[in-house]
């Protein structure tokens, strides 16, 4: 049973930082592929930044220069760094750990960005 948890959202104001976490649980697992994704009222989920197994990275445009991903694989965790927040970034972000052809998901974490 593959469970990932996040944490580290939270309320900031415009201009400010904040660092998601996400940890993969279960015997044996190693993810593959790690994705964040977000989801405001309203809007489709869409992918907000990923990065592969091997450490390449990719992210939308409107986070580009401000959101970096990355991955410690000795805890498999995933981290999301936000700087230079916006509140169009206000959400609900997701991780997503992907093993095989397999979709992980975790809860999801509030994000909300105040003017």
């Amino acid at each position: 049973q593959v469970q990932l948890v996040e944490s580290g959202g939270g309320l900031v104001h415009t201009g400010g930082s904040l660092r998601l976490s996400c940890a993969a649980s279960g015997v044996g697992v190693k993810i593959g592929t790690w994705g964040w994704y977000r989801q405001a009222p309203g809007n489709q989920r869409e992918l907000v930044a990923v990065i592969s197994t091997f450490g390449n990275t990719n992210y939308a445009d409107s986070v580009k220069g401000r959101f970096s991903i990355s991955r410690d694989n000795a805890k498999n965790t995933v981290y999301l760094q936000m700087n230079s927040l916006k509140v169009d970034d206000t959400a609900t972000y997701f991780c997503n750990g992907r093993i095989a052809l397999t979709n992980y998901w975790g809860q999801g974490t509030q994000v909300t960005v105040s003017s």
